[in-house]
C-alpha cells in the first residue's frame, strides 16, 4: 500500500535530510513525499528468491543486488525510488552510502496498491536511467514476468512478456540479459502458491 504525506514542496537535498529521520520507507516524486508499506507475504518471497538467484550468479564479480530498502536516484529528474529489486555493477556504485545512481537491472513486484504507479510514473522515470538495461514486473497473483529491455544496437526499448498457466506443466526460461543470466520461471517463484482460495 502507498499514501501521499501532505508536506509542502521538498527540494531533493531537503528530502534526503528529510528521509533519513524517518522510520519506514519514504520515496520522492518532483517535490512530494510518498510513504511506501509492506506487501503481501508472496511479494517479498518473489523479491528474496530473485535477490538469492542473483547474488550466487554474479558473486565475486563487483555487483550490488540490493531489496527493498535501497534507494535509487533516477537521472536526471532526481527522483527517489524503493525497487524490490535493484542490480548495479557500476564501479560509480560500488562505495554509495544513500542511494544507487547507475543500475543496470531492476525489478517491482506488482501488487494492487503499486501497480499503476509500477507501470506508470516509475517505469517512465526508470527508463530515463542510462544505465538502465533492464527493468521488469512480476506479477505475484501468477507466474508471469513483463520486461522492458534496452535494445544494445538501437537504444529502443522492446518490450516482452514471459508466462506459463502452469509452472509444473510449461517452465519457460527466463533470460536476464543484462547480467548474462538464463534461469527457469519455476525458480522466481518458488514457494510462492498460486492457489485459488
Amino acid at each position: 500500500m502507498i499514501a501521499t504525506i501532505s508536506s509542502p514542496s521538498l527540494s531533493p537535498t531537503e528530502y534526503l535530510e528529510w528521509e533519513v529521520t524517518r522510520e519506514g520507507r519514504y520515496e520522492y516524486e518532483y517535490g512530494e513525499v510518498i510513504e511506501v508499506t509492506g506487501g503481501k507475504l508472496e511479494n517479498n518471497e518473489i523479491a528474496l528468491n530473485l535477490i538469492v538467484l542473483i547474488r550466487s550468479h554474479l558473486r565475486g564479480k563487483g555487483c550490488r543486488i540490493l531489496g527493498g530498502d535501497a534507494k535509487v536516484m533516477t537521472i536526471p529528474s532526481n527522483v527517489y525510488y524503493f525497487p524490490d529489486v535493484v542490480v548495479s555493477c557500476e564501479p560509480r556504485d560500488r562505495y554509495a552510502r544513500e542511494f544507487l545512481q547507475y543500475p543496470c537491472l531492476i525489478a517491482e513486484v506488482l501488487s494492487p496498491a503499486t501497480e499503476s504507479r509500477d507501470r506508470g510514473i516509475k517505469l517512465r522515470n526508470y527508463l530515463k536511467i542510462d544505465s538502465l538495461k533492464e527493468y521488469m514486473l512480476i506479477n505475484s497473483d501468477s507466474p508471469s514476468i513483463e520486461f522492458y529491455r534496452r535494445s544494445d544496437r538501437t537504444e529502443v526499448w522492446e518490450y516482452l512478456t514471459i508466462n506459463s498457466l502452469d509452472l509444473t506443466v510449461n517452465d519457460p526460461d527466463v533470460q536476464l540479459t543484462s547480467i548474462d543470466l538464463n534461469l527457469s520461471l519455476s525458480l522466481i517463484y518458488e514457494n510462492v502458491d498460486f492457489k485459488q482460495s
